[in-house]
């Protein structure tokens, strides 16, 4: 007994230790924090500055950066800004202006229909690099390239047969865009080739909407936010605040033709919108309690240049020495007119001199 007790009090300092060691082993002391910055995830959209703009001076770009351009730019998802016509016929960009445009592109949209509409997502599909602009293939380009055994032809004893057809067949849904160069490609990066872009091109944007209301006017942005409808909008911006409608009527107001869309139903509110040339011109309003409001004032004004550059033209094509009847020097006021406000008739031309014709033959004979 005496030789037990002398063991347990020489193994309790040995206990107490091994406790007191656990105990720090799982309950460990927490190390100050540090101020360490975190690396933003690729994920998430980051706001950047604007990049600096390429010196006049630049040398022509490396070809260390042309792969560099390509492998950033290729297979990437953006959004458009402006309109794309369908067809062969692209959009060219220089010193931030588009070509073609005013309108050129309406008649082609007219024409064609639109390819890639402002805000729709874009798929990069091919980039090349050539001596004074860079070629964008938009959604596979405006013709469907070739696959590579397409290429092959089988040679018999009086000529080669291709495989496949020569002629590609057209891509109704791509298109591409070429940003052009004073003299070559200069030295750049990728922002700021992103910012050159930019008028067509939206490689910030997180969303279709968003997008598309970078590219609207203030007043129809807010008024888009807040799914209400202006007078004066077109049909794209009355898609991005209303939705599409779900009833469409078709009529004819004397000679004007328009589009009723009709949103709601009751008991609810039940909105009219009339669409004549893709733009709102009334908007009808039936509330539940049976009030009726109407808005026929426009009340937001779209810029429309081609107009402005249709009537521009129509004066320069204009001689400036027009054919007139009147003498030098006479005006307008001092032209001589008629008692009763009606023009004379014109006096019939006389005969040519000659032989006469059978007709005046026959009438001579009467």
């Amino acid at each position: 007994m005496p030789r037990l007790r002398v063991a347990s009090l020489l193994l309790l300092p040995v206990l107490l230790a091994a406790i007191l060691v656990s105990g720090q082993t799982t309950n460990p002391v927490p190390s100050p924090p540090t101020s360490v910055a975190k690396e933003p995830s690729p994920s998430t959209p980051q706001s950047a500055a604007p990049a600096q703009p390429i010196p006049a001076n630049a040398p022509r770009m490396s070809k260390q950066t042309r792969f560099e351009i390509i492998r950033d730019f290729e297979t990437q998802i953006v959004y458009a800004r402006a309109f794309f016509p369908m067809g062969a016929k692209g959009i060219k960009l220089k010193n931030g202006v588009t070509s073609p445009n005013g309108p050129e592109l309406q008649q082609d949209l007219a024409l064609f229909g639109p390819a890639v509409r402002p805000g729709d997502p874009t798929h990069i599909s091919f980039v090349q690099i050539k001596d004074d602009h860079i070629h964008f293939d938009l959604n596979g380009g405006p013709v469907h390239r070739r696959k590579w055994y397409e290429h092959i032809t089988v040679s018999g004893a009086n000529a080669e047969v291709p495989l496949a057809p020569n002629q590609s067949p057209p891509n109704p849904h791509g298109t591409y865009l070429d940003i052009y160069f004073t003299k070559y490609v200069p030295e750049m990066s990728a922002a700021q080739l992103r910012d050159l872009l930019l008028p067509v091109l939206d490689f910030k944007a997180r969303s279709k909407e968003e997008a598309y209301l970078d590219t609207v006017p203030p007043k129809a942005k807010e008024a888009i936010q807040a799914h209400h409808v202006l007078v004066g909008m077109n049909t794209e911006m009355v898609l991005h605040a209303k939705g599409k409608a779900p009833r469409k009527v078709r009529e004819r107001d004397g000679e004007i033709e328009y589009e009723e869309w009709i949103y709601g139903e009751p008991p609810q509110d039940v909105d009219f919108v009339r669409i004549v040339n893709d733009e709102v011109v009334r908007i009808e309003t039936m509330k539940v309690g049976g009030q009726k409001i109407l808005r026929t004032e426009k009340e937001l004004i779209l810029e429309r240049p081609d107009k402005d550059k249709d009537t521009e033209a129509k004066q320069e094509d204009r001689p400036a020495n027009a054919p007139s009847l009147r003498r030098p020097g006479e005006d307008s006021e001092d032209v001589p007119k008629p008692a009763d406000g009606a023009a004379p008739m014109p006096l019939p031309a006389p005969p040519p001199p000659g032989n006469p014709g059978p007709g005046d033959i026959v009438a001579g004979g009467k």
